[in-house]
């Protein structure tokens, strides 16, 4: 197998292409293939594939993408205590490097042809169509490389006389690169000795104006030695500010309370309000003060206040700033993470912003402790507690003075045109009231229409003006409002669209059905509204928060639109449970525009990325009594649940269906509602209320098929409860049922289940007899998805067996279709499983790799009881 990273990501076995998936998962193998047998750990592939826009569940999604690459090249891609390994000299950088080392190392004629070589292994760009800031400056790294040898090559070929060749491509690289002096030499060097001095010279001379007109600076001296020639005979620091506001005026009183002495440092605004500028401030201190804090600066947005999602919990900043001092595998437990934390910045002098805090609680796990360090935290409610217990600063910021508030206007207009409308100026200023958020918005207003009188802007504002400091919400709802006026019909229709989402972010194709438009029409709106509507990954996009709650004010009455909106997710969802599990009995599909999925594995992808999307629609429609869409995103997430191990999810998106089905007088539904309530409530270990609904369940069931199912969820509650007797009771009701009706598929699964909790009770003839027919069963009918569970119970008897060998064998088969699926819950289970083989067999470090690959999906999913098993097994082993 070989891979290629200069040019698009790719690999080759005997001359063909391989699919390596979508570009997340080509991004995965490119952050493992660049580390060249490196162990790269989770938290660092997360932070190179995504940057800091990570998906909701990185680490599972990582997983995910780990296991298909597994299946689809040739060789493996490993997972040690450090993080993951891919271990392969068969790529196209390393060839290249090689290549140049040995043109480096060689004679000038032996050298030309292996550049040559080295240089014809590039395809394009490298790393093509990976698109974070890591993989950017990763890509203008190695472009820097093959500069560098291009360079090395011209020397070469200069020196072996091949001057005259070598002119047509140096003098198209010099027009791409003016700038570039080692390029200019070379090109001036094959001019002179070309016989066309004069030109060298020229060539020279002009470019000794372009370093003067574009840097202000002379020619080095290698260039200018060679102009006389022809003449006559440089553990890393955390740097993680945010770049400073460009136009930020005033606060000198603040600026200078902040630098007196004092090691906490909290900035409040008067009535909480967003919008004075408490970031601003922060930020300018901290990089006028940067040289201050030679360990390093810290920083994270803790969400306090963001209404389109949950405060940044502490344990979530304390990994971001362990990942930053070096930490790679932080404990899972925040008083641990802290702990370690304040020991690590114990003796060093480092600055760090907490940024937009809810309350003391909030801050209080994120401060060091050493008295060298300095702590900035914002929010918009005055921290007593915080002041009270750690001796904290307050500083009161208030909106800006006249003075303060002039001087930003005219930062950002320009002297001339405030000069040019004076009364206009101060009739904006007043407008304004100060305050930095509303200024900087009509500055930016004013700025993108350069023809546009600043009369006409002060008129329209003067019809709505901002109200009294102690009412701040309302200055900024007028401020939004004059923002809107210059928006296009369409553009201002769409914002106020967005106001009736609330969803944490938005797909473009989820935008334009709330929209009723084409993605292209969306598309060109949402582009004139980037000041208000953020963009933070393509394709994505979400409003600030204060932006947010005016959208949701001004959003009209449109009930079509919601509705458009919640059927496209639910449509969608519901088309992606129908590929995640084809043989599911059909469901009536919900009223809306569903997105194309090609098969289970897109589908996975987009629950994945519209998860939130999808949750944030059924609360929606519990909202507005839609009952049926409430009823049937339940059931289209239930195998994404599944296969994601959500299980308090699934409870909460059941519950609301089961009020919607009760609701609607639905008895089928309710039956299917009781019974994956009662599943949920199982899995998260409240075993008598989940009894209780499976045994609703059954009492409502009026088919056989229904009531087959009830007794297979019945017997799986049972089992995790410990009634093996019951549960196996309950698994033979559902095969006779099952055999019954005769549903091939069913009856596989029933089989299987009959023949596990047989082996559990050490009735392992009939255990296998069962299992067995239910594999073949299973591979009958192309069931993937019920041969990787037949396979892990006959693992299972065969260890209790002792049949070592073949417990390894059916465990491997159940893993490998469980990665080709995407299911990363159950693919944890037969990890577990597996380790439990090795450990039997000796294989201590064999089991010590299965159970840590479990733990680490054991704890991504939530399950705690699995966790603390497989703890307690690698504290023993």
């Amino acid at each position: 197998m070989e891979f290629g990273l200069l040019g698009p990501v790719e690999a080759r076995e005997g001359g063909r292409r391989v699919d390596l998936g979508h570009a997340r998962q080509r991004a995965v193998l490119a952050v493992l293939l660049l580390e060249e047998g490196r162990p790269v750990p989770v938290d660092r592939i997360v932070d190179r594939v995504w940057g800091d826009r990570p998906p909701l569940r990185a680490r599972e999604t990582l997983y995910g993408y780990v296991s298909r690459l597994r299946s689809r090249v040739g060789v493996g891609i490993e997972r040690h205590p450090a993080g993951y390994v891919l271990e392969t000299s068969a790529t196209d950088l390393r060839g290249f490097r090689d290549l140049v080392g040995r043109a480096r190392a060689a004679s000038p004629a032996e050298a030309e042809p292996l550049y040559d070589r080295a240089l014809a292994l590039w395809r394009g760009e490298a790393l093509e169509g990976l698109d974070s800031p890591w993989f950017a400056a990763a890509r203008d790294s190695l472009h820097a490389e093959r500069k560098a040898a291009e360079l090395d090559r011209n020397d070469v070929v200069l020196g072996l006389g091949h001057h005259v060749a070598l002119l047509p491509e140096l003098q198209a690289r010099a027009q791409d690169e003016p700038l570039d002096e080692r390029l200019a030499g070379q090109l001036i060097k094959a001019l002179h000795r070309a016989g066309r001095t004069s030109e060298a010279l020229q060539h020279y001379e002009h470019l000794r104006r372009l370093l003067a007109e574009e840097l202000g600076t002379d020619p080095g001296p290698a260039l200018r030695d060679l102009h006389l020639e022809l003449l006559g005979p440089s553990p890393s620091v955390p740097r993680q500010l945010p770049a400073p506001q460009r136009w930020f005026t005033g606060r000198d009183r603040e600026i200078k309370d902040l630098t007196e002495p004092g090691s906490t440092v909290v900035i409040t605004a008067i009535g909480g309000a967003g919008g004075v500028g408490k970031t601003a401030l922060a930020l300018h201190w901290a990089h006028l003060h940067a040289a201050d804090f030679p360990d390093g600066q810290l920083y994270v947005n803790l969400r306090g206040f963001d209404p389109a999602s949950e405060p940044v919990p502490p344990s979530t900043a304390l990994r971001g700033f362990l990942a930053a001092l070096g930490v790679t595998d932080p404990p899972p437990e925040v008083d641990a993470q802290a702990a370690l934390y304040r020991s690590l910045v114990a003796d060093k002098r480092l600055l760090v912003v907490l940024d937009n805090a809810r309350d003391t609680a909030h801050v209080t796990p994120l401060l060091p402790g050493g008295p060298r360090c300095a702590v900035l935290v914002t929010s918009r409610r005055q921290l007593l507690g915080l002041i009270a217990e750690h001796g904290a600063k307050s500083i009161t910021l208030d909106v800006l003075d006249d003075a303060d508030a002039r001087a930003l206007l005219t930062a950002r207009l320009g002297r001339e045109r405030v000069a040019a409308e004076p009364d206009v100026v101060d009739a904006l200023l007043d407008l304004c009231g100060g305050l930095p958020l509303a200024l900087g918005i009509v500055a930016a207003r004013a700025v993108t229409q350069p023809d546009l009188p600043l009369a006409a802007l002060a008129e329209e504002l003067a019809e709505h003006r901002l109200d009294a400091l102690d009412d701040l919400s309302s200055s900024l709802r007028t401020v939004f409002a004059c923002s809107l006026r210059v928006l296009s019909p369409s553009a201002a229709e769409l914002f106020g669209l967005l106001g009736l989402t609330t969803a944490p972010d938005l797909s473009l194709r989820s935008v334009a059905a709330l929209a009723g438009r084409s993605t292209a029409r969306t598309r060109t709106s949402l582009r004139e509204l980037e000041h208000l509507v953020q963009q933070p990954v393509p394709g994505r996009y979400r409003m600030h928060d204060l932006v947010r709650l005016y959208a949701a004010e001004v959003a009209p009455a449109d009930e079509e639109a919601v509705r458009r909106f919640v059927g496209h997710l639910a449509a969608t969802a519901h088309a992606g449970d129908l590929l995640l599990e084809p043989h599911r009995p059909p469901v009536a599909a919900p009223a809306g525009e569903a997105a194309p999925l090609a098969d289970a594995a897109g589908a996975m992808d987009w629950f994945d990325q519209e998860y939130e999307s999808v949750l944030a629609a059924q609360r929606q429609a519990v909202e507005r009594g839609w009952h049926d869409v409430v009823w049937v995103i339940a059931w289209a997430l239930t195998n994404y649940h599944l296969r994601r191990g959500h299980a308090a999810e699934d409870l909460a998106v059941w519950r609301a269906a089961l009020a919607a089905a009760e609701a609607l007088g639905d008895r089928a539904k309710q039956v299917a509602a009781h019974k994956f309530v009662g599943m949920a409530l199982t899995d998260v270990g409240v075993y008598e209320e989940g009894r209780h609904h499976l045994r609703r369940a059954l009492e409502l069931v009026e088919d056989d098929y229904g009531r087959a199912g009830a007794h297979r969820a019945m017997a799986w509650a049972l089992e995790r409860g410990g009634d093996l007797a019951g549960a196996l009771a309950h698994a033979e009701a559902q095969l006779e049922l099952f055999r019954a009706l005769a549903v091939p598929v069913r009856v596989a699964e029933a089989l299987n289940d009959v023949g596990y909790r047989a082996a559990k009770l050490g009735d392992y003839a009939r255990a296998e007899e069962c299992c067995a027919e239910a594999l073949a069963l299973n591979r009958e009918l192309g069931h993937r998805d019920g041969e990787a569970a037949t396979s892990d119970s006959l693992g299972y008897i065969a260890h209790r067996h002792g049949r070592s060998a073949d417990a390894l064998r059916h465990y491997h088969h159940a893993l490998d279709v469980y990665r080709e699926l995407d299911n990363s819950y159950e693919e944890a289970s037969v990890l577990r499983h597996l380790g439990d083989v090795h450990a039997a067999l000796g294989h201590a470090d064999r089991a010590r790799t299965c159970w840590g690959d479990a733990l680490a999906l054991f704890e991504a999913q939530g399950r705690v009881e699995d966790a603390e098993e497989v703890t307690a097994l690698l504290l023993r082993s």
